[in-house]
């Protein structure tokens, strides 16, 4: 059906930046809320941050003030700008989103495959 594809992860030293993508693709009428999540080994999956169709954003605590979450509505595109990154923000990163399909009033949701950062000297 519809799938996401992310991409932009890989090794950066601390302090540095790396740029996540996440581009959907299949049959979608309409895209709602997309967001990203990170789960690292032994530990639960959290938000990182989300935004509506409409450009509104939220954002993990731990994250505000260095990331930041933007779409492409044009491209049903997601984009992760991650700023002076630390050590604990190493994990596996999942783009998530809420798409309505054709002739449907159902919102489904849908997970990429991940992609991993890792924040390392």
């Amino acid at each position: 059906q519809v799938q996401l594809v992310e991409s932009g992860g890989g090794l950066v030293q601390p302090g540095g930046s790396l740029r996540l993508s996440c581009a959907a693709s299949g049959s979608i009428f309409s895209m709602n809320t997309m967001g990203w999540y990170r789960q690292a080994p032994g530990k639960q999956r959290e938000l990182v941050a989300s935004i509506t169709s409409g450009g509104s954003t939220n954002y993990a605590d731990s994250v505000k003030g260095r990331f930041t979450i933007s779409r492409d509505n044009a491209k049903n595109t997601v984009y992760l700008q991650m700023n002076s990154l630390k050590p604990e923000d190493t994990a596996v990163y999942y783009c998530n989103a809420d798409y309505r399909r054709p002739l449907s009033y159902r919102y489904l949701e849908v997970w990429g495959q991940g992609t991993l950062v890792t924040v390392s000297s």
